[in-house]
């Protein structure tokens, strides 16, 4: 296959999509066309910032478009480049059926868990909220139906007890990219052997939200430090004293207790935690 000519729209928007750009570009596989979010305001000054996708695509001279609503009018403009393949990392909305079939061959999506367990916003920091020794990836050929499509490719990734959501994150974005690479490069498309998920095994993942970071009393040791390390970039998980919130920064899990060694008391700065 060259590689080159292989016409693709890729989307995504945060780093996981950017970072698995980079590799199907250093596999020779190159977006005709990206399609990303809106820049959206961030940070305390509430500058609007564009997404690590729209950067690389920049970075890359890949021509990208950035529609606030997938309307008819995007949807007939996306029909008119007669893509072979859409890949689908982390792009933060939901695509129309009619969108997943405009390639010639519908479209394919990284997921970042086993699917059909976790399905849903957040595989990565449920497997190691639920204390699970392995997740992995799985390569899905798109439905409309959220995380249901059968599966292309999948593959067993170890999650280390201390391992924290970051650092399996990265492990994953780095095997799915690779997974991913030997899916494009089946001839004549990636769709061989085509297994259907399981709907008696499926499980869903909710939504991250900020509370979600709160540690229990009710919880147990364990399950704190699941929560720590699922946790650890965002929400961060914190407890409140004397009314005021406390961010857990560093912590262990020794001898079966969960033990907090640094945090962030409310308008502080990091120190060491003492009970």
């Amino acid at each position: 296959m060259n590689t080159n000519n292989y016409n693709f729209v890729f989307f995504g928007t945060p780093d996981v999509a950017s970072e698995t750009l980079s590799i199907l570009k250093i596999n020779g596989y190159t977006p005709t066309l990206i399609i990303t979010s809106p820049d959206r305001p961030q940070g305390r000054k509430m500058l609007m910032t564009p997404s690590p996708t729209k950067v690389w695509a920049i970075e890359n001279n890949i021509p990208y478009l950035q529609p606030e609503k997938l309307d008819t009018e995007f949807t007939l403009k996306l029909s008119t480049f007669n893509f072979r393949l859409a890949i689908v990392v982390a792009y933060g909305k939901i695509l129309s059926e009619e969108i997943i079939n405009i390639p010639k061959y519908g479209s394919i999506n990284i997921h970042y868990s086993l699917l059909p367990k976790y399905r849903g916003a957040s595989p990565v920091e449920s497997a190691i909220l639920n204390g699970d020794a392995e997740t992995g990836i799985a390569i899905q050929k798109m439905v409309y139906k959220m995380d249901t499509g059968p599966i292309i490719a999948m593959e067993k990734v170890s999650i280390n007890p201390d391992e924290h959501a970051t650092e399996l994150r990265k492990k994953l974005i780095k095997i799915g990219g690779e997974l991913l690479i030997k899916t494009l490069n089946t001839t004549p498309t990636p769709y061989q052997g085509l297994q259907i998920q399981d709907e008696t095994q499926a499980t869903n993942c909710k939504k991250i939200k900020k509370e979600d970071g709160l540690l229990n009393e009710g919880d147990s040791e364990e399950q704190k430090y699941n929560k720590f390390r699922a946790y650890s970039l965002w929400p961060r998980t914190f407890f409140f004293k004397e009314g005021k919130r406390i961010i857990v920064t560093d912590a262990k899990l020794e001898d079966g207790k969960f033990v907090i060694k640094k945090v962030i008391p409310e308008g502080g700065k990091e120190q060491e935690y003492k009970n």
